[in-house]
């Protein structure tokens, strides 16, 4: 084979639409949306067809311990650290066409066009097919060496444990810690991805240079006060728990809209004794809060302890919060970062740079190795719903800045 020599070799757009379209028919179902739930017999039936589409691509196929699926396009030095590229196959129960399957098959599809012009890049190239991404994450946790190691956590809703689910996809729960890979076997992980939001169709952009994946704190804040009968408990004498709780939400809200990038939501209330007639004595909601910095959301927190207790004072209730997720945020190599906005000059394709605010298997591979994240738009924000949706032809434009980056981070 040859080295490659063109400044601008491009994806078959049409061929990576119609594997789109191909894959999405797996788990499809009456109202558009696909149903590939991970150990599933449609996730299977999936992971063949890629395998088979790899294999035809002439990749090295294997299957880790983790049933992470790695396909490997071998390069002029086949034993130098290889760029990888992937995401996972697996969705919601009532997901859409893109979420993960894009940036397996745009992966798949840059190596198809370097098989068939004969040409390799200095590294080999690995597509990684995660498992699991929707659920547990065990794929890319193995391979960062951040898996739990408890086989019950792993526990599926129906009660199928972790042995019998890897086993169909051929993994091997006891031979787990042998998924373990490092920056001696990769150089640099590059995930191409649907932005999941609003921002660059808002901002008319084409494609987004991510520039990490946030942290995210996850809580669980506990108001308690005193239950007492709605009709004759004075309002002036109350130890009403619900209304602590509705200012505790406001004043979550007011630290989400300070100046930065961050979110902060309360999602899940739980109320007793919930009943009309009744003052509420006690209440539980989550807080979930997420930015690119960690300090910053120290800060967030220190300031919103402080409104707490300004809350149960006025309130006459006592309020309580526990930690219950602490993912740090996952950055993205700022020479990863030039290399896409480079290959997007080259193709003439907008961009703007931010965060993902949504956790992909690239801020696992961040924790051994070089990392990156391409985005293109999603139509209106929307996924994880059978609406999810991104034109061919955003779809090609993504693929050609992955192709791109690729053989730029290769040359560096």
């Amino acid at each position: 084979m040859n080295l490659i020599t063109a400044p601008q070799l491009l994806v078959n757009g049409d061929r990576l639409n119609q594997s789109i379209a191909r894959l999405a028919q797996i788990g499809s179902l009456p109202n558009g949306g696909v149903k590939r739930i991970a150990y599933s017999k449609e996730d299977i039936e999936a992971r063949n067809l890629v395998k088979h589409w790899m294999e035809t691509a002439q990749m090295q196929v294997r299957i880790d311990a983790a049933g992470n699926i790695i396909g490997k396009y071998l390069g002029k030095d086949p034993n130098a650290p290889a760029l990888a590229t992937g995401s996972h196959i697996d969705t919601v129960p009532c997901g859409g066409h893109y979420d993960g399957a894009y940036g397996v098959l745009a992966g798949l599809e840059a190596v198809r066009v370097l098989q068939e012009n004969e040409l390799q890049l200095n590294r080999s190239i690995e597509v990684i097919v995660f498992t699991d991404e929707e659920g547990s994450m065990i794929g890319s946790k193995a391979i960062s060496g951040r898996a739990i190691e408890d086989p019950n956590y792993y526990r599926r809703p129906d009660g199928t444990d972790i042995y019998t689910c890897l086993s169909k996809v051929g993994g091997n729960w006891n031979a787990l810690k042998q998924a373990r890979r490092s920056s001696r076997e990769i150089a640099a992980f590059v995930e191409l991805h649907v932005e999941q939001g609003p921002i660059l169709e808002s901002m008319g952009k084409q494609i987004g240079v991510v520039e990490g994946i946030v942290g995210q704190r996850r809580f669980t804040i506990t108001v308690k006060g005193s239950a007492n009968h709605a009709g004759t408990t004075p309002m002036q004498m109350r130890c009403d728990a619900l209304v602590a709780a509705a200012q505790v939400i406001l004043a979550v809200n007011r630290l989400g809209n300070t100046p930065g990038q961050q979110v902060a939501t309360v999602g899940k209330m739980e109320v007793r004794p919930n009943a009309a007639n009744v003052v509420p004595g006690w209440v539980e909601m989550s807080l979930d809060i997420r930015d690119l910095s960690s300090l910053h959301i120290d800060s967030l927190l220190e300031q919103l302890e402080i409104h707490l207790e300004e809350i149960a004072v006025a309130t006459n209730t006592q309020i309580r919060l526990n930690s219950c997720l602490h993912n740090e945020p996952a950055l993205a190599e700022p020479y990863i970062q030039q290399a896409i906005a480079q290959s997007c000059e080259a193709l003439k394709l907008s961009y703007t740079h931010l965060p993902s605010r949504a956790s992909h298997d690239a801020q696992e591979l961040a924790q051994i190795t070089d990392m990156g994240m391409i985005f293109v738009p999603s139509e209106q924000g929307i996924s994880h719903n059978a609406n999810e949706y991104t034109t061919p032809e955003q779809c090609i434009q993504g693929a050609n800045v992955l192709l791109q980056t690729l053989i730029q981070l290769d040359r560096r």
